[in-house]
């Protein structure tokens, strides 16, 4: 029996609809949301990116893989005096969940990143794919938490 082809017909028309006839439009830049958190002084400074997008100079100083299934998890604890930040000591965990829910620790380790100690760890991703991070830190006495989204 012949096979009957609809699929390009039908795509089209749905294209057609999804644009509702508007001309096609420049892309508009949306500002990237802080990936930073203030506590009083102490600021959280946080990020997770694919060791892909690291040069290879930058992962060999991390001591990380460069791989399409790895995701360089940083953050960066800062006293906030003024105009200037300085160091901050603290405690950090992280844990990452995906879509399915599954969950992750994260193991943290102390970079020198030009003089400040950054904590550093890998987290194990899948294309296409959302991770939901959360970031405990104690410092100063108090226990306070982050929470932020990456699509890989």
């Amino acid at each position: 029996m012949p096979m009957k082809r609809f699929a390009a017909p039908f795509v089209l028309v749905l294209l057609s609809a999804c644009s509702g006839g508007e001309a096609p439009r420049t892309a508009e830049f949306v500002q990237a949301t802080p990936a930073e958190a203030d506590f009083g002084t102490l600021r959280v400074r946080y990020n997770a990116l694919p060791t892909l997008a690291l040069s290879e100079a930058v992962a060999r100083q991390y001591g990380v893989p460069r791989d399409a299934g790895t995701a360089l998890v940083l953050v960066a604890l800062r006293t906030v005096d003024g105009a200037e930040e300085v160091d901050a000591d603290g405690n950090v965990s992280v844990t990452a969940h995906d879509l399915s829910g599954a969950r992750q620790a994260i193991t943290l380790r102390k970079v020198d990143a030009g003089g400040y100690a950054d904590h550093i760890g890998t987290a194990r991703i899948s294309p296409r794919n959302s991770y939901r991070f959360e970031i405990e830190v104690t410092a100063g006495g108090r226990t306070e938490t982050v929470k932020f989204q990456r699509n890989f």
